[in-house]
């Protein structure tokens, strides 16, 4: 396609995501010098379309940013009342007492919420502030000059599918700034470039992650008990994976049900979608759900890597926020307080350059904040149990992890740092070394197909857009990935977005990414790393209302 010329607007900082990480941004930015101009662009048809967590809010994050937050009609309403922990078997459960854990894992005092809603009234706040956000507007590139990240292509629309301008062309506009900041989420497009370019990962362990699959479900007011936090290891994943679920009580009779599976399995078999399914039938979840009725549903990736995996944060113009960078607790299953913390740390490092005349320059003082200050404690203390439970499985991490978690509170170790291995893609093994699993087929009231479930996430993509999903190579999924793993990706997408069609000579790969619901789960997992995601249009993906 020939060079295209487009408009652009300068700003002092563009903020590419509206997440916790990039909206904390934004507002501290704003609360440093009203006089910035800040702008945040949000891929999603509203800031929360997109947004899918737990969420157990831990607002040490919130405390720090907006330390009046409960006089601002926020919508954190429900506090941890009651906080359980099983271990599942088939027909069973054994529950583990909470007083063996350190005071951490403690979830009383912290609230359940809808991550996308406190986004939206984060959303709020930052507009009464002077920022300027703009939904619907994909990042699909970025802008250099020289080593420097200057900028961001966004509002890109009516290419065919061919990728060529279609008739409705629409060149999108380069917004410049002094720094760009990527609050993108998980495995982001231009994080990754960024990563890849200024070989940020160089040191490091590779990221690890896992597939977050939820529901949201309206059940017996009898049986509903707000303020109930339950979380469970153990059937029906056992040994063929990693992972987990949690159960949320929130406000008005909802539930939240989720489930993790980690994405290191080795089983090409296995199947994310169908064993979170298969979980709901376990006697304690059934009997909690008998009666009520789904009403939403959603997937996306976690970074799972923790203190070992956090890539350099910062180069010439440009920051990475969040989950770009991979600042989940594992076994608190909680990030989101992390996030605003770097939003908060990045926007006073710029704002400290900017004053200084240095902009444009590598932000080490934020890379140091979120190493050295709270987000670099919160992560060092647990940082073996991932690769504990990936190496030895979950007892030895429950075991293990737990003494080394108590020890890190007085700043010991059992372990040292441990390594993570391979790529979760790496650590996928051949389909003829592995018995295929039998898969109960969904009742229609506690479990479901996939594609009656991606209905309830609202997802939409224009069809004549070309397809954001791209292969490498086009030939690879039959030639190699059907022999060699049975091509998983008909399996580790949760939204059906992947299908072999036919068999043998006639075996081709069907790409449906209208279903897709941005989880970036095939760009992780796929054996071949034959699949880059890349963003679709503003505004389409999923439209979650309260995830």
């Amino acid at each position: 396609m020939a060079e295209i010329e487009r408009e652009s607007m300068e700003y002092d900082v563009v903020i590419v995501g509206g997440g916790p990480a990039g909206l904390s941004a934004a507002i501290r930015l704003k609360q440093l010098d009203p006089d910035l101009n800040v702008v945040l662009l949000e891929k999603g048809s509203e800031v929360g379309a997109h947004i899918l967590s737990g969420a157990v809010l831990d607002t040490c994050g919130l405390d720090a940013l907006l330390p009046d937050w409960q006089s601002m009609d926020a919508p954190i309403k429900t506090e941890v009342k009651e906080d359980n922990f099983y271990i599942l078997g088939p027909a069973g459960q054994a529950r583990i007492p909470n007083w063996p854990m350190p005071p951490f894992m403690n979830n009383h005092g912290k609230y359940i919420v809808s991550m996308a809603n406190v986004c939206r009234w984060m959303a709020g706040v930052a507009e009464g502030l002077g920022v300027e956000i703009f939904p619907g507007m994909s990042c699909s590139q970025l802008v250099y000059e020289g080593d420097r990240v200057v900028g961001v292509v966004a509002g890109e629309f009516g290419l065919g599918e061919d990728g060529q301008p279609g008739p409705n062309y629409e060149p999108g506009m380069e917004l410049r700034g002094k720094y760009v900041f990527l609050a993108e989420g998980v495995r982001g497009s231009l994080s990754k470039e960024v990563i890849a370019k200024y070989d940020l990962s160089k040191g490091h362990c590779p990221q690890k992650f896992g597939i977050g699959m939820k529901e949201i479900w309206e059940i017996d007011p009898a049986k509903h008990r707000e303020g109930t936090v339950t979380h469970t290891m153990g059937w029906p994943l056992g040994s063929n994976a990693g992972g987990g679920s949690f159960i949320y009580h929130l406000e008005n009779n909802q539930v939240y049900v989720g489930f993790v599976v980690h994405l290191n399995y080795a089983n090409p078999h296995l199947y994310p979608y169908m064993e979170f399914q298969r979980f709901k039938h376990h006697p304690m979840v059934a009997d909690l759900l008998a009666g009520g009725k789904r009403v939403a549903y959603g997937a996306r990736a976690i970074s799972e890597g923790g203190w070992q995996s956090m890539p350099k944060m910062v180069a010439p113009g440009v920051a990475l926020l969040g989950c770009s960078v991979g600042m989940v607790n594992v076994p608190r299953i909680k990030g989101n307080h992390n996030a605003m913390l770097s939003g908060k740390a990045a926007a006073e490092a710029a704002f400290d350059a900017i004053k200084a005349g240095r902009e444009g320059d590598e932000l080490a003082a934020y890379e140091a904040e979120v190493r050295s200050g709270p987000i670099g404690k919160d992560l060092k203390k647990v940082r073996n149990v991932k690769p504990l439970w990936s190496k030895f499985g979950l007892i030895a991490s429950l075991m293990g992890g737990g003494a080394d978690m108590w020890l890190n509170t007085i700043g010991l170790t059992l372990f040292g740092t441990l390594k993570h291995g391979k790529t979760d893609a790496a650590a996928t093994g051949k389909a003829k070394d592995f018995k295929k699993i039998d898969y109960p087929k969904p009742d229609g009231k506690l479990s479901f197909d996939r594609l009656t479930n991606v209905a309830f996430s609202f997802t939409n993509h224009d069809e004549s857009q070309p397809a954001h999903l791209k292969l490498k190579d086009p030939s690879l999924p039959i030639r190699v990935n059907l022999p060699e793993y049975d091509e998983p990706a008909q399996r580790y997408c949760p939204a059906g977005v992947y299908e072999v069609i036919g068999e043998g000579a006639e075996a081709r790969f069907q790409i449906n990414f209208q279903n897709c619901v941005h989880c970036k789960t095939c760009d992780i997992k796929d054996p071949s790393q034959n699949i880059n995601w890349t963003t679709p249009q503003g505004g389409d993906g999923p439209n979650y209302p309260n995830m």
